[in-house]
């Protein structure tokens, strides 16, 4: 009996970790600004002033994807340096949230 929950166990556990992988997706766009939201959906230098300038003004961190959704991050951390750029970021999504893992520089 007791072999037979363990091994139960370990089968959920196994098809668990297999569940949350697949639920890693990348996502491409614009860091933005909660304050300007898809208004910065195209990468440049004045996106990047404008999107560093609400940030220092407590402004959060948003991706929009090339086809407008504007997603709220978290790890803010990660975006300060890519403010106003185009990005590739791998994440877990949950409404319009994303769960950052990482984010680089996208072309």
């Amino acid at each position: 009996m007791s072999r037979k929950v363990t091994m139960l166990g370990v089968t959920l556990l196994i098809f668990g970790c297999l569940a949350l992988a697949a639920d890693k997706s990348t996502f491409t766009g614009v860091v933005s600004d909660s304050h300007c939201g898809a208004k910065h959906a195209t990468a440049g230098d004045s996106t990047a002033a404008c999107v560093s300038k609400c940030a220092a003004g407590g402004a959060s961190y948003v991706l929009v994807t090339s086809d407008g959704k504007v997603y709220q991050l978290d790890n803010q951390d990660k975006f300060k340096d890519y403010a106003g750029k185009s990005v590739k970021v791998m994440g877990t999504a949950s409404g319009e949230s994303i769960s950052v893992d990482s984010v680089e520089a996208s072309s």
